[in-house]
């Protein structure tokens, strides 16, 4: 049986503008240009998209999960109507919400990658995993997985730290090159 084809990718800096503090409801929740078409361009061409994402805003108390989990609904049914139907389950997600930096699911530990894994069944050696910061280059190094930088969010900074990580200027460019098969 061929695993799935898998790429995890991190929520804030990525998907959406990562805010001073932390999105904390909807109106927080803004989609950095091009994402919403790279999320959808990924799930036509038949790619599982994971979202792995810190949001210790949850176990702090200044948000419930619920609302998170309505965030993550409703950008599911905007990657769902953009696709035209073409998949149920657009996006996986997998959320730690711990504050405690030695929390196994907390990037940059691998916790989520693992869960992610298990759930899915991808080969690590061919997935990749996109951040915006260098705890997500080391949770992807720290999970088997193969890392890379959008230059959205703090990716400038990340990618100043690591050089050796391919960097792209955001998630459409990532996908693009993903779709036409330039990084296999």
């Amino acid at each position: 049986m061929t695993s799935p084809k898998v790429v995890m990718l991190d929520r804030d800096g990525v998907i959406n503008r990562d805010r001073p503090g932390s999105v904390l409801g909807a109106a927080d929740f803004e989609l950095i240009s091009g994402s919403l078409a790279a999320l959808i361009a990924l799930t036509r061409a038949g790619w599982h998209v994971a979202i792995v994402t810190n949001q210790a805003c949850i176990g702090r108390g200044a948000v419930a999960a619920s609302v998170v989990d309505g965030i993550h609904a409703k950008l599911a049914a905007q990657v769902v109507a953009g696709a035209g139907g073409a998949t149920s389950e657009p996006l996986h997600f997998f959320v730690s919400s711990s504050a405690d930096p030695a929390d196994p699911d907390r990037k940059p530990n691998p916790g989520l990658i693992h869960r992610a894994h298990a759930a899915l069944g991808f080969e690590r050696a061919t997935t990749w995993l996109v951040g915006d910061d260098q705890r997500d280059v080391l949770a992807a190094r720290a999970g088997g997985v193969r890392p890379a930088l959008v230059l959205t969010g703090k990716g400038p900074a990340a990618h100043a730290a690591l050089p050796d990580v391919p960097v792209f200027a955001d998630l459409q460019t990532f996908a693009t090159a993903l779709i036409e098969g330039s990084l296999l």
